[in-house]
């Protein structure tokens, strides 16, 4: 095999995201064979270098490593269906979103037809892709990542988070669960201060240090859940709950939407009423890891 063949790769897929992901190929030199099932798609990557796939088939038989971002895992079974044979000895990556089961379950799919199979989440937006900042989680096979290593890092900063095709998914699914709350916390904090006519921009920059320093939290707290031991070394919960009821009232009097802090307080009664006031705000993931 020679060396143009061992990093040429073939990208099934070509909305914004996969447009980016091929693009980011190009401009590294690799050689891109691109199918889209609106061929016109691949018009602009065709005029860059790439080769354009008169079917799923051909493109897929084209390399022996496969990018796959389409609309959801259906759409993944249904084109790679076509043609069952083209997936033998293929290295399949399907950065296609869905859930950590369905990646599992994609995963058996593909290998049973011969594939090798990497499940990939882009914590990225498509302008991003080809630079360091984009964060590329990749799980499945250790023996598979590493032999497409150098072609996947060009594709940002890549990370294999272990053998389970669902882990990927998962910490896509953690790393979302992280920035609504990040994003809910500051907006509901931002409708408190409109009330006395601070705008956002003047909050904007005391919340990114609120929150900067509360992430400073996370490797102690981590060691607390890892050991199920809550010692309150900050703050009880029976503590922080009354610190709650005080934002609930003052959401309330302003007239701001206090289900969000409601919420919270709510799980954190409920701990309480469990016998845990006298341990520390991690005990809650007693709470979140509850159906």
């Amino acid at each position: 095999m020679n060396a143009d063949t061992e990093k040429s790769v073939t990208v099934i897929g070509l909305g914004l995201m996969g447009q980016a992901l091929a693009s980011a190929f190009l401009e590294a030199g690799h050689p891109v064979t691109v199918w889209n099932r609106t061929a016109s798609k691949a018009e602009g990557l065709v005029a860059r270098g790439a080769r354009s796939a008169p079917t799923v088939g051909d493109a897929l038989g084209a390399n022996a490593l496969t990018i796959l971002c389409v609309t959801d895992d259906e759409a993944v079974r249904e084109l790679l269906g076509q043609d069952d044979g083209g997936l033998d000895g293929t290295t399949l990556v399907n950065f296609t979103s869905g859930d950590s089961a369905q990646a599992r379950k994609v995963a058996r799919w593909a290998e049973q037809r011969g594939a090798r199979y990497l499940d990939g989440a882009l914590m990225a937006v498509p302008p991003a892709i080809g630079s360091a900042d984009a964060v590329i989680l990749l799980s499945g096979s250790p023996s598979d990542f590493e032999a497409h290593r150098s072609t996947l890092d060009v594709l940002g900063t890549t990370t294999h988070l272990g053998a389970d095709p669902g882990l990927a998914a998962l910490y896509d699914g953690a790393g979302l669960a992280m920035m609504w709350s990040i994003l809910n916390a500051w907006l509901h904090g931002t409708a408190m201060l409109k009330t006395a006519g601070v705008d956002a921009a003047t909050f904007a920059p005391f919340a990114q240090q609120i929150a900067v320093e509360v992430a400073q939290w996370l490797p102690g707290y981590a060691e607390q859940i890892d050991h199920s031991s809550f010692p309150a070394e900050v703050s009880a919960l029976e503590t922080d709950a009354r610190a709650m009821a005080h934002l609930v009232g003052e959401s309330e009097a302003l007239g701001v939407n206090a289900e969000l802090p409601r919420l919270i307080q709510a799980m954190a009664e409920r701990a309480i009423a469990a016998g845990h006031g006298a341990e520390q705000y991690p005990v809650l993931i007693e709470e979140f890891g509850k159906p």
